[in-house]
């Protein structure tokens, strides 16, 4: 094999291993740093709005649960009034 002929060979099987070469689907392309940083920034703010609407609801839950007992406890010295009443 002449010298022309082993550089068109060595050509070829690289030019073959290109075309074999792929990317594994685990490995991610590169991402910049300032668009890590506006995704970390959104994922932050998404988990402040989850956080805030669960405080928000609890607040309003316990608020519910404030007006019943204060009405439960309307209702029962209402009722030991008027029991009082009746003893009267």
């Amino acid at each position: 094999m002449n010298r022309k002929q082993k550089i068109i060979k060595k050509t070829a099987k690289r030019a073959k291993a290109r075309l074999n070469k792929h990317t594994a689907p685990t490995i991610k392309k590169y991402i910049s740093k300032g668009d890590r940083a506006k995704e970390l920034a959104r994922e932050q703010a998404e988990l402040a709005a989850k956080a805030n609407a669960a405080k928000n609801d609890a607040e309003a839950n316990g608020e519910q649960a404030d007006s019943r007992q204060v009405n439960a406890q309307s209702t029962a010295t209402e009722q030991t009034s008027t029991a009082s009443e009746n003893q009267a």
